[in-house]
C-alpha cells in the first residue's frame, strides 16, 4: 500500500438536474472525476436530461488541498463527446469536520456538524451541510455546473479511514 495516502473518499454521483440538451432532444451523460492523477466515470444514461446515476466512486486521498475537478459529458457514437459543464468540489469544510474528531457516537442520526453557504469559492447551487449519519459523516451537496446554459450535479462525500494509514488528524487544511 502506499504510504502517502491518507484515506479514501467515497464519491456517490447520485443524479443530474436539469442539464444541457446536446442531441437532438435529449443528451447521453455521464460524469467523469478528476483527483490529482487519478480519473474515474461513471455509466452513460441514454436519452436523458435528468439522469439517475447514483454510481459510487473511490478516491485515495494523498494530499488534501488537491482539488475535485467534476465534469458532464454526452456521449456522442461518432465524433468526439460534447462538454455539457463542470464544477470542482471545495472539500475544505468537509475535512474539517472529519477533523473535529469529537465523541460523535453520542450524536444523533441526521444531526448537522456544519452547514456550508454556496459562494464564489465553490460550485455550490444550494446550501449543502455535512450530516452525521450511521457513524459516519456525509455530505451531500448540489453542484451547479459552469461554462455551460444549465445543469446542475447531485453529488455526495464520504471519508473512509484505512488502517494503517495517517488519516486526516494532523492534517494543515
Amino acid at each position: 500500500m502506499d504510504d502517502n495516502i491518507l484515506g479514501l473518499l467515497k464519491l456517490r454521483i447520485k443524479r443530474g438536474i436539469n442539464l444541457a440538451i446536446r442531441d437532438a432532444r435529449a443528451s447521453d451523460p455521464y460524469v467523469v472525476v478528476k483527483m490529482g492523477e487519478q480519473k474515474l466515470k461513471t455509466r452513460v444514461i441514454k436519452n436523458n436530461c435528468n439522469p439517475e446515476w447514483n454510481e459510487e466512486l473511490t478516491l485515495s486521498i494523498k494530499d488534501v488541498k488537491t482539488p475535485i475537478h467534476l465534469t458532464v459529458y454526452d456521449k456522442d457514437t461518432f465524433s468526439v463527446d460534447d462538454k455539457m459543464g463542470e464544477a470542482d468540489i471545495d472539500l475544505k469544510p468537509y475535512f474539517e469536520c472529519v477533523q473535529m474528531g469529537l465523541n460523535l457516537t453520542q450524536l444523533p442520526n441526521g444531526c448537522s456538524l456544519k452547514r456550508v453557504q454556496p459562494g464564489r469559492t465553490n460550485c455550490l447551487a444550494d446550501e449543502s451541510s455535512c450530516i452525521w449519519q450511521d457513524g459516519k459523516i456525509v455530505q451531500e451537496m448540489i453542484l451547479r455546473l459552469r461554462n455551460v446554459e444549465r445543469g446542475e450535479v447531485v453529488v455526495e462525500i464520504q471519508w473512509v479511514d484505512i488502517p494503517g494509514c495517517k488519516g486526516l488528524s494532523g492534517v494543515e487544511l
